[in-house]
């Protein structure tokens, strides 16, 4: 009867040890938090903010992707009104707006899941992950500020912000911009390059306000998009700003793509974008 008492008590502290280990959440190497982000980090800091926190959804995000794969005729929008009622949260509606990425996003769900629980138990080493890549992106001359984007420094963070209404989501190859990859044991996830789709979008945050770095928060952005529709030149009238945008620091000038990126871009390697514009807070 001891003996048997021994057996179930050893059996019952296995399994509690088991459970415990399972509750306990995955700390991820530097490795791999460096190879999971360097397919989304140069992108605008809204853009960064809608794909790290619809990780933690990856189920919601799994069943937008098949929403757009069976209604690729929906933009804009319809493809909004469409997904309204449909029981997702609002940040992995917004990424219908985003097609292309959402399906790639989709196309790798293990990446997803890491990136997911990542972000939910490791939340300022992956901000600070962003950052370390933004500045080997800066290092190696793929990212800086255009006509499109503006690339600063905000209090020791660089940020990622549109100048105008429109913003740019596009592809690039994560084994090009950051330099020689230096992690042989971790490598970034392969996406397939996407071509540009025009599409309108608003969003409902303030253009002064951006990406909340030193507090390790994105923010939450909500978007509704319009069709692209493309305007005569003879019927163009300027835009009437009535409030004017105020920015946290003042935006480099644009000085246009660096020879780096216009030989990249002839070869092309990472220069498909598409258009969104944002709206106004």
């Amino acid at each position: 009867m001891k003996l048997v008492t021994a057996i179930l008590a050893a059996l019952i502290g296995a399994l509690l040890l088991i459970n415990l280990a399972q509750a306990q959440p995955r700390a991820y190497h530097q490795g791999e938090l460096d190879a999971m982000l360097a397919p989304i980090a140069l992108q605008p800091d809204s853009v960064v903010s809608q794909v790290l926190i619809a990780a933690t959804r990856p189920h919601e995000v799994a069943a937008a992707a098949r929403w757009v794969r069976a209604n690729p005729h929906l933009r804009g929008d319809d493809a909004l009104r469409a997904v309204q009622y449909e029981p997702w949260d609002p940040v992995v509606k917004s990424l219908v707006a985003f097609p292309d990425l959402l399906i790639r996003m989709d196309e790798s769900p293990q990446w997803l899941h890491d990136l997911g629980e990542a972000y939910r138990w490791q939340q300022p080493h992956v901000m600070q992950t962003v950052q370390s890549l933004r500045q080997r992106a800066q290092a190696a001359g793929y990212l800086g500020s255009n006509d499109e984007q503006a690339v600063y420094q905000d209090q020791g963070a660089i940020v990622v912000q549109p100048r105008t209404e429109y913003v740019y989501v596009r592809y690039y190859d994560p084994y090009v911009v950051y330099g020689s990859w230096w992690w042989p044991h971790y490598r970034p996830v392969y996406w397939r390059p996407w071509a540009p789709h025009p599409v309108f979008v608003t969003h409902h945050y303030h253009h002064h306000r951006p990406h909340n770095w030193h507090h390790h928060k994105p923010a939450h952005n909500h978007v509704v998009v319009k069709p692209y529709v493309r305007v005569p030149e003879a019927q163009r009238r300027p835009i009437i700003q009535h409030h004017p945008v105020v920015q946290p620091r003042q935006m480099p000038a644009a000085s246009g793509f660096s020879p780096k990126q216009q030989i990249h871009q002839r070869n092309g390697r990472g220069g498909h974008s598409a258009a969104v514009p944002k709206r106004r807070g």
